[in-house]
């Protein structure tokens, strides 16, 4: 297990995604290749609650699962900066190709979304990932993702 301390710098030299659609604020725990953990502090003000529900807003369960490929795609980035020790990577596109996904309960605003993922299988430029989102001691929602490494076009 890494017990590097990770910055918000960190998570976005290794993903592309950028405000408002990054969903990972920081990362708890590492076990290179294996398993990831990090959270995703629900704010009153997010986007998606002005049109999501607004009399009872909750996270979108589509977003969750971004959240959830999002942590995914850093436990695949960050394992290359631990184990390649490489200082400056380059974020890597993955495309959600196929999820497995139960919603359980809803994430409310201020809430603090737990996001984990472990390795399941890898074939070629294909990553599978079971996955679940917590608030407390409370499910979110659980399953499983594959993400699709693609090439960057020029």
């Amino acid at each position: 297990m890494n017990e590097r301390e990770w910055t918000k710098e960190d998570i976005l030299s290794v993903l592309p995604h950028r405000e408002p659609f990054l969903f990972v604020d920081r990362v708890i725990r590492l076990s290179p290749s294996k398993s990831i953990i990090a959270e995703r502090e629900i704010q009153a003000d997010e986007f998606f609650f002005r049109g999501h529900f607004p009399q009872q807003p909750i996270m979108p369960g589509v977003l969750v699962t971004d959240a959830l490929a999002q942590t995914s795609g850093l436990l695949w980035g960050l394992s290359r900066v631990v184990q390649e020790k490489d200082t400056t990577p380059t974020p890597r596109l993955f495309y959600l190709a196929a999820s497995t996904m139960k919603y359980k309960n809803p994430a409310y605003p201020e809430d603090v979304l737990r996001l984990e993922s472990r390795t399941e299988n890898e074939f070629g430029s294909l990553f599978t990932y079971a996955v679940e989102a917590y608030v407390g001691k409370k499910t979110i929602a659980s399953g499983t993702l594959t993400l699709a490494m693609v090439e960057e076009k020029e």
